[in-house]
């Protein structure tokens, strides 16, 4: 927010909706004027989001946050069976809103965009260099380097890797399926440590989101915005492709969206939902922020909306 931005501050609109809930104006940690600690507060989050969370924004805020990071749609199916109850829950893609998940309201707060990540030092992360954005998947397809991807039955990012896959094949017009031709499941690793496994050697390459390239310093391969799930203007395009989860569930390619919402409300919680949903961590950890976030969607309580 800029200084000639007239709405309210968001952290005194957030401070006020903390004491009407809670019923306890004046008190507790940065909201408060008692000198408790805030309470712990849980933050159940996509993967991709992990390291932005732990080092971006575990230091900007006074209470004790506790981070558990897995595949969104992984989590959001044990959020909705009761296995596991945050006060905040973060999914890369806000179409989990909409089932398993229905929460009452939502903000999306990040965009992000999908690279092919690589590793100079092995030759197979050489030749997709050397390939580049308009051929990255011919070494993919001749077998000339090991990939790693995420699972798409767990997370978003596996099956926005099987989006771009699909819509590659139209926009390249390759005459083959890649989206048939190229998985193979031993390629699979979880979502919090598929990069990482360019520092065993394991895999050549890794279909990633950009912020997970950017954050560890790993070289990638821009994909063209018709296919990188990361351009508004090609929304269309992206919605050809479709996914089915094991749940029966069909996700629709789109742009690529983070949405957060809380589901225990204190001054502590709410203290970290702004952090969350408006730190400018999420710049320096890779990902994109659009001037109309955070964008809220649903049955939002007046004060956050405004």
């Amino acid at each position: 927010m800029t200084d000639a931005d007239p709405r309210p501050d968001r952290r005194s609109v957030l401070s006020g909706l903390a004491a009407v809930l809670g019923g306890v104006a004046g008190c507790a940690g940065r909201l408060g004027g008692s000198g408790a600690a805030p309470g712990p507060v849980s933050l159940l989050a996509a993967g991709s989001l992990n390291n932005a969370l732990e080092n971006g924004l575990r230091p900007s805020v006074d209470a004790t946050l506790r981070v558990e990071a897995r595949g969104s749609a992984e989590l959001a199916r044990l959020v909705d069976e009761g296995a596991k109850d945050p006060d905040v829950v973060s999914v890369a893609d806000v179409a989990l809103f909409d089932g398993p998940l229905r929460p009452d309201w939502f903000a999306e707060f990040a965009t992000n965009s999908i690279v092919v990540a690589y590793n100079a030092e092995t030759e197979g992360g050489q030749r997709l260099a050397e390939a580049g954005p308009e051929s990255w998947y011919r070494p993919l397809l001749s077998g000339e380097l090991t990939l790693g991807r995420t699972d798409p039955d767990l997370d978003p990012l596996g099956y926005r890797t099987l989006f771009v896959l699909d819509l590659a094949t139209d926009h390249y017009d390759t005459g083959t399926d890649l989206r048939a031709a190229i998985p193979e499941r031993e390629q699979i690793y979880p979502e919090t440590q598929l990069v990482s496994q360019f520092e065993t050697g394991s895999i050549d390459a890794a279909i990633a989101y950009r912020n997970m390239a950017v954050e560890r310093g790993y070289d990638y391969v821009d994909l063209p915005p018709e296919i990188d799930l990361g351009h508004p203007a090609h929304t269309e395009n992206y919605a050809r492709a479709s996914y089915e989860l094991p749940s029966g569930k069909v996700v629709e390619g789109g742009l690529i969206s983070y949405g957060s919402t809380i589901r225990h409300r204190s001054p502590a919680v709410l203290d970290v939902f702004e952090a969350h949903t408006t730190g400018g961590y999420l710049q320096e950890y890779g990902f994109g922020v659009p001037d109309d976030y955070p964008r809220y969607t649903g049955d939002v309580p007046e004060t956050v909306a405004s």
